[in-house]
């Protein structure tokens, strides 16, 4: 098992994950991680204490247009803030017209079993495509259901829900975890 640890310190395993790190969405790069583990003294070593702290994936924004398009981003419980910084739960890289820090909010309630969108604290809008094909700019939370597509900046993601109910599958982590 060859894992590769990322600049925040998480260890992960390359060939599940590629060169992003699932904890922190940062890029590593290859030639650097060689400097850290010039020995390869991680390539057999699990560290279970990582997979602890990892919080169960509640849902999922794929990138459609935009400089990541293709990209899966994980939504986890509670607050999931979005923008290009480092220390973001969903880190936009590539698209310079996304705000640095909190550009939009993506909230699973785990009480409620569903998630949530609201706009950030930055500059930028977030939208959400309506029933009639428009852009509406979102002003206040609305809640999310499968399919909705979201844009922040020149990306447009869709939304595809584990958690909640989902055309008469429901799940939540509280009931099967």
């Amino acid at each position: 098992m060859s894992l590769i640890r990322c600049k925040n310190g998480h260890l992960f395993s390359e060939k599940k994950h590629g060169s992003i790190c699932p904890y922190c969405n940062v890029v590593v790069n290859k030639n650097s991680n060689a400097v850290e583990d010039p020995q390869g003294k991680y390539s057999d070593i699990v560290y279970l204490n990582d997979l602890e702290v990892l919080k169960p994936v509640t849902g999922w924004l794929v990138c459609l247009e935009g400089p990541s398009h293709g990209r899966d981003y994980r939504i986890i419980a509670e607050k999931n803030f979005m923008g290009r910084a480092s220390d973001m739960e969903i880190r936009i890289t590539g698209d310079d017209t996304v705000c640095l820090r909190n550009h939009a909010v993506l909230v699973y309630d785990p009480e409620k079993n569903r998630t949530m969108l609201l706009p950030g604290d930055s500059q930028g809008l977030v939208y959400i495509l309506d029933d009639d094909d428009n852009w509406d700019a979102v002003f206040e939370s609305r809640i999310l259901e499968a399919g909705d597509r979201i844009k922040v900046g020149k990306s447009i993601f869709i939304f595809v829900p584990l958690c909640g109910e989902n055309g008469g599958f429901v799940f939540n982590w509280k009931e099967n975890g």
